[in-house]
């Protein structure tokens, strides 16, 4: 095996948007790739291929996180412990549903947003760091956190409070882990900007329930929003960083 090669990633939301871009980029550098979306992505598979890289996709859905978690475990656990010189967690995957004040939330999507923006990654970060507690590799936990975990927006509220709970748990994880051996490092990490599905959801929401959609309307218009290739490269070259963790919340935009 290969130096680049010894490094395993797991990525939730591996199929689309910012998610399936890191996918590709890690495949492209010789990363084993777990992916953990709702639906496989064949070109991704034709990447590992050229790439000579190790692809695993799950079907998975992210809004029974106790299943989820309980099968990464399991499969981590499987895996030899002196296999990888690092392995890494990125929980990606996220939902702002419809938006619209609490005040007329759907009960159903509004308990999906929070099994899948907050339950799950805090599930299967508990999940990843029992399973590889042993490990000789590094262990790195990325969170994609979000601007409106730190600054709220009205018919926002679960999405806000998802990413608020993300970067929260990541400060007690970090303080949990810097006195054990072989810590894991974690940060919840702002991407800036992405022209994704999400930002689509955001352009085509009612006006009416969701008055900051001009925001997102002009900021589309105005070609502030990064593409997912970009952002993609710049949270990977992040995560690479030297002092990854030494700040647990954290914006791609911080200086090195």
């Amino acid at each position: 095996m290969t130096a680049a090669s010894s490094h395993l990633t797991l990525i939730t939301g591996a199929s689309r948007g910012l998610g399936r871009a890191m996918a590709e980029q890690l495949l492209q550098a010789g990363h084993t790739v777990l992916g953990i979306s709702r639906k496989q992505d064949p070109q991704l598979a034709e990447i590992a291929k050229a790439a000579g890289a190790e692809l695993t996709q799950w079907e998975q859905d992210l809004s029974d996180p106790v299943a989820a978690s309980a099968r990464v475990s399991a499969w981590l656990k499987a895996i030899d412990a002196q296999r990888f010189d690092s392995v890494t967690l990125i929980n990606n995957a996220g939902t702002v549903g419809n938006p619209a004040p609490l005040s007329s939330a759907v009960e159903a999507e509004l308990s999906l947003a929070l099994r899948i923006g907050l339950e799950a990654p805090m599930l299967l970060t508990a999940a990843f760091l029992g399973a590889t507690r042993g490990w000789r590799g590094a262990r790195k936990v990325l969170n994609i956190s979000s601007g409106l975990g730190r600054n709220a927006m009205g018919s926002q509220a679960p999405y806000c409070a998802a990413k608020a709970g993300m970067d929260r748990f990541s400060q007690a994880v970090a303080l949990e882990e810097a006195g054990a051996p072989n810590g894991a490092r974690i940060v919840s990490l702002a991407p800036g900007i992405i022209d994704t599905d999400m930002q689509v959801q955001l352009r085509g929401a009612s006006a009416e329930k969701f008055p900051d959609r001009t925001r997102f309307v002009s900021m589309k218009e105005e070609g502030r929003l990064d593409s997912p290739t970009s952002a993609a490269a710049k949270v990977l070259k992040y995560l690479a960083r030297e002092d990854f963790g030494s700040n647990p919340v954290a914006d791609v935009r911080d200086p090195a």
